[in-house]
């Protein structure tokens, strides 16, 4: 029977995709000695905000995803980051394999919203696998499930994921809104003469006395 077992190396940015990707380097090892000569791989990232600590100005951005700090009991549990197939190359005892993740940079997204709230340190990542593996038999192929209690940690650095981000989109960010309510930004922007929408937002906040910073 086939005897796996998955371990994460490391995560780091993809430097010529068209949208913010991470490299997962994953280590596949098999113990039974059986030839694999693929595995159709599953893999659901997840992020495990409750396994690491938070500032003071973290739990501040963080209100909107999990309340106000003393809810936290109650509220931080995981966020899917992404869903990925992967098809492993051929290997006997242990193989090593790349798997790309795009990743959003979209602040209505819950991962994304939660990395851009931090400041600093690692994010507690757990892939757990699935799929299916097909192997040299006597007589032909075979097909063995990959079950799924198989799972790999890493802890992703936060400036990993601001360097993805930065590769794409430096220094911004991305918001998502309606379209009556652009239309008429656009044309308050018209009437009063301003030319970008960061001025825009500025102008905006300065007059409802936000303090700027």
């Amino acid at each position: 029977m086939l005897d796996l077992s998955f371990s994460c190396l490391d995560m780091l940015p993809e430097e010529h995709a068209t949208g913010p990707t991470l490299l997962a380097h994953l280590r596949i090892e098999e113990r039974s000695g059986v030839d694999v000569q693929t595995i159709a791989l599953r893999c659901q990232l997840r992020i495990e905000p409750q396994r690491r600590r938070y500032s003071s100005r973290e739990a501040d951005r963080l209100v909107d995803l999990f309340g106000d700090r003393s809810q936290w009991a109650g509220t931080v549990h995981p966020l899917q980051l992404a869903i990925v197939s992967h098809l492993v190359p051929a290997f006997r005892d242990e193989v090593e394999t790349t798997v790309a993740v795009p990743c959003t940079y979209d602040m209505e997204v819950a991962c994304g919203k939660y990395f851009a709230s931090l400041d600093d340190g690692e994010v507690p990542i757990t892939i757990l696998f699935s799929g299916m593996a097909f192997l040299d038999g006597s007589g032909g192929f075979r097909s063995e499930p990959v079950p799924w209690h198989h799972e790999a940690a890493h802890r992703l650095p936060v400036s990993v994921w601001r360097e993805m981000i930065d590769r794409q989109f430096p220094n911004q960010g991305w918001l998502r809104l309606r379209r009556d309510t652009i239309n008429e930004l656009r044309a308050f922007a018209a009437a009063e003469a301003i030319v970008d929408a960061d001025a825009l937002v500025a102008r905006l906040l300065k007059e409802a006395g936000w303090p700027s910073r």
